[in-house]
């Protein structure tokens, strides 16, 4: 069957992959490309002729084609878009039950809408754009999603944009942030709302915070977190939002310390912590965290019985994860001396170059070094609503374990 679109011809290597499932094609993969506009839909296929796969084009990407389909039938149509929003709305609707309101609605690959991350926050959704073929089609995306939520009952007040990020300059285009205004929703959105996680309630800056403004993908991660806090005396680094000391001192922790070397991060922590009456069992330092272990090792101080590591991510390629296991293995290792003999640790890296398996050799790593011994409590990933596929190592990226050390 002829087919409408411009034809791409790739290696032995890409073909395995895409077979595999993996929906990248990097441009050094590519034997034989007809024209072909940046954004727009290209065909993928064998050296041999055989179709593999339709996605999008961009000239200025490393990944030349983002492949989101490989039914040869497929008609990339409104109703085919729609179909495919729908599937990742349903999919959210059956995993997060009562969480819902307050989770990850599009995860990219994931949910085959490359480079399209959106998050919602109550009646406010926050997008973030990384593929130029997302970015050429969201004039229709951005409103059928938004009506899809509506007919499920769901109120939704608008689509803010945080596409204030580098990449976009690698793939051809703008950075910038703001209201994406539309029939739907024709009015700006103030850049702060506030909702409800775990029975804590949050203020969110979605227009300033990182990312999209509060971190969705630690959601069950913190609730695990808190069954160890009773009674304990928390020390809980890169707060950010204040989510995890928050979740610590709910549950009943007998003093949360929240750390973060930003100071609008802690500022924004304690106004949580008075949000939810929970400021006469916290306190708040900005510090830088590195330092601050440094300091409390250096003293003797042994007063925490519990340390919760939540860092950044150390890593974002493969060209830095040595150094990144260094800066990891550093902040445990310290963790692990500071805490006495019984004492907790919750730690994770979100970084997906940073695997379980480098992970989880830092941290015997780190033990030994510190002399003391992991007794594993719990071993946990990212929730639901953003979903690892199997096929695409990408996706997964979320290590968290609690440890006891012995």
């Amino acid at each position: 069957m002829e087919r409408a679109y411009p034809k791409f011809t790739v290696t032995e290597k890409a073909q395995r992959n895409i077979r595999g499932g993996h929906p990248w094609v990097y441009y050094t993969e590519i034997t034989a490309a007809s024209p072909c506009e940046d954004g727009e839909l290209a065909d993928v296929f064998s050296e041999k002729g055989k179709y593999l796969g339709t996605g999008f084009f961009n000239s200025h990407s490393k990944i030349r084609i983002r492949i989101f389909s490989r039914n040869a039938n497929d008609r990339f149509d409104e109703a085919f878009f729609r179909r495919r929003l729908q599937h990742a709305v349903d999919y959210r609707r059956t995993v997060m039950g009562k969480d819902f309101s307050c989770c990850r609605l599009i995860f990219g690959e994931a949910d085959l809408f490359p480079g399209w991350t959106v998050d919602r926050f109550g009646s406010i959704l926050v997008s973030q754009t990384l593929s130029l073929g997302i970015e050429k089609r969201k004039g229709m995306l951005f409103p059928m999603l938004v009506s899809l939520l509506r007919e499920y009952g769901e109120e939704i007040d608008g689509i803010y944009e945080r596409n204030d990020v580098a990449i976009r300059e690698l793939e051809g285009m703008e950075q910038g942030t703001g209201t994406y205004i539309m029939p739907h929703c024709p009015s700006p959105l103030s850049g702060t709302t506030e909702i409800t996680e775990n029975g804590i309630h949050y203020f969110v800056d979605y227009a300033h915070g990182q990312k999209t403004g509060f971190f969705l993908d630690q959601k069950y991660n913190r609730v695990a977190a808190g069954k160890i806090a009773p009674g304990k005396k928390v020390l809980d680094c890169f707060t950010h939002t204040g989510a995890f000391a928050l979740n610590a001192a709910k549950a009943g922790a007998q003093h949360v310390c929240a750390v973060d070397i930003s100071q609008d991060a802690v500022d924004m922590a304690a106004r949580n912590a008075q949000a939810n009456g929970l400021e006469n069992c916290m306190s708040f330092r900005q510090a830088n965290v590195f330092d601050l272990l440094t300091e409390l090792s250096a003293s003797g101080d042994k007063s925490f019985d519990y340390i919760i590591l939540d860092p950044p991510a150390f890593t974002k390629s493969h060209s830095t994860v040595h150094n990144a296991i260094r800066g990891y293995k550093e902040i445990n290792m310290k963790a692990m001396k500071l805490l006495p003999r019984g004492g907790y640790l919750a730690t994770c890296s979100c970084s997906h170059f940073m695997t379980d398996d480098l992970f989880r050799k830092m941290l015997h790593d780190a033990a030994g070094d510190a002399s003391v011994s992991l007794r594993q409590i719990e071993a946990r990933q990212q929730s639901p609503d953003h979903p690892i596929l199997w096929n695409v190592p990408e996706t997964e990226y979320l290590k968290f374990y609690i440890f006891q050390v012995v």
